[in-house]
């Protein structure tokens, strides 16, 4: 996702609206409705007309997480939006124009999942225009100094607060550290350390996995 802003925030759509969607940690039977919208009376529940993450991010960007896990089904819809550039909304009798950059992201092999039958292949190559190949965190370290002081500034500037600094032997404990849950997981550990800390980040503070390395 830190990537997918990047690209967002120094591209010409940087003054529109960047929407992210995590496609595993929906239902299938909600990512429809979510993507696209619903109208009013269209299944129970639905008291109201909906927009969709489609239409709200319309001359934006939308990124679609985990897109690897999309049932085939979302697939033949997502690509008839990519095709005609426009989606009907669940119990729409008219197809809303939408004007979208996608950008996708997915842990596992998408071309592997299409010589499987699990992920359209026509889909593949819609979404594949451009890719970047993102090396998990414990294959580029040299990233792990810049990511930590971003993340300090970040923490920072959400509570008013001077920015922290790092002690020596808590940076080499982070950056041994094999980050098996990637920036994520350095982003939490860093924001962890920051609120337990008041000016230097001591080794002390960090969680025991980092410390023990």
């Amino acid at each position: 996702e830190l990537v997918a802003r990047a690209i967002h925030f120094n591209g010409p759509r940087k003054d529109r609206a960047f929407i992210s969607e995590n496609c595993a940690a929906i239902p299938e039977s909600l990512l429809e409705s979510e993507l696209f919208g619903y109208k009013k009376g269209s299944f129970t529940g639905a008291t109201a007309d909906k927009k969709g993450l489609f239409e709200a991010a319309n001359g934006g960007t939308l990124f679609l997480d985990e897109i690897g896990d999309m049932d085939m089904s979302m697939q033949k819809k997502l690509l008839r939006v990519l095709q005609e550039s426009e989606g009907r909304p669940v119990g729409g009798a008219r197809p809303i124009p939408v004007d979208v950059r996608i950008l996708a992201a997915s842990n596992q092999d998408l071309r592997k999942l299409c010589a499987e039958g699990r992920f359209r292949e026509d889909l593949y190559y819609r979404l594949a225009v451009i890719t970047v190949d993102l090396p998990p965190l414990r294959d580029r370290k040299d990233d792990i100094v810049l990511l930590v002081e971003r993340f300090l500034e970040e923490f920072a500037e959400s509570n008013d607060q001077p920015a922290r600094t790092l002690d020596d032997a808590a940076l080499e404990a982070l950056t041994a550290h094999d980050w098996p849950g990637n920036v994520r997981e350095l982003r939490n550990e860093v924001q962890r350390a920051a609120a337990l800390s008041d000016d230097v980040i001591l080794p002390d503070v960090l969680s025991s996995t980092v410390r023990r390395r």
